[in-house]
């Protein structure tokens, strides 16, 4: 009797840890993937741009991308215009805190008019590939708290001078905290060593942000985001903006999403609207 009571006591300790999200799966690695009732719930680094601390579940792949989004930007003399079509971002999950990331502007349209003279430059191609490496320290798999860091190096693989041609590279490190009233809130700080415009010296970028996500109706949910970046460059100005957007749960491995970015210094875009989708293999 006592060992039935203590197998049964072993099996509810079993399941609730399993309820907890706190079974070890430090066993699966890339060909080893994590079975689908142990897998956490979808946490893709889109649609804001604050990124998530949590990692892709290992010997999984995710694609993460926009179906278009629409960039106008003015500064002293030009108004800017640009159309970027299918941005993606390709996960592989290396081992359960570790995931490998490919984010890649495949096409590109840029039309930049110069308000004085009224003529126009075109440049069309494809963007620039980066590589990423998220490490997620701790809260993967439970907890009100999570943090991860996630280095990163550009290369210059743009197409008609739509990037810089330079090797560029920073570390970000995203934070989530759980709410109560079932609000989640991200934070994000990073480091970024960019390529001058003028030069070939290199100067830092400051990034912060703050996002909140609630549930709206059913599978639908929200969010408001600050985003901030400040330049180390000579004669940059700050560029922050105002984020919101929604997100669709279609099913538990495919996320809908649409928002749009708003420039709220002179030195960000104006408008930024996108629509996008994350799916999950």
């Amino acid at each position: 009797m006592f060992m039935g009571l203590g197998v049964a006591c072993g099996f509810s300790q079993d399941a609730l840890t399993q309820d907890l999200g706190t079974q070890d799966k430090s066993a699966f690695w890339l060909f080893k993937p994590v079975p689908a009732r142990m897998m956490r719930e979808l946490t893709p680094d889109r649609p804001d741009k604050t990124e998530s601390p949590y990692t892709l579940d290992a010997g999984h792949f995710s694609l993460e991308m926009d179906f278009a989004n629409y960039t106008f930007g003015k500064s002293d003399n030009t108004t800017t215009r640009a159309l970027n079509i299918a941005p993606f971002n390709v996960k592989a999950g290396l081992l359960n805190t570790v995931d490998f990331q490919i984010v890649f502007d495949d096409y590109e349209h840029v039309a930049s008019t110069d308000r004085a003279s009224g003529t126009t430059a075109v440049q069309t191609g494809i963007g620039d590939l980066t590589a990423r490496v998220k490490i997620n320290m701790w809260g993967n798999d439970g907890g009100k708290t999570a943090l991860a860091i996630l280095p990163y190096v550009k290369f210059p693989t743009s197409t008609d001078h739509l990037g810089n041609d330079a090797v560029e590279g920073g570390i970000i490190v995203p934070f989530a905290l759980k709410l109560p009233g079932d609000f989640d809130m991200g934070l994000e700080t990073a480091f970024e060593l960019l390529h001058d415009d003028g030069d070939n010296r290199y100067h830092g970028d400051f990034i912060n942000s703050i996002t909140f996500d609630h549930s709206i109706v059913g599978k639908v949910s929200g969010y408001l985001e600050f985003f901030s970046d400040i330049s180390t460059e000579h004669h940059a100005g700050w560029s922050g903006s105002i984020d919101a957007g929604i997100e669709l749960l279609v099913a538990e491995n495919v996320q809908l999403d649409c928002g749009c970015n708003f420039g709220v210094t002179p030195a960000a875009d104006e408008y930024n609207p996108f629509a996008g989708i994350t799916v999950r293999f």
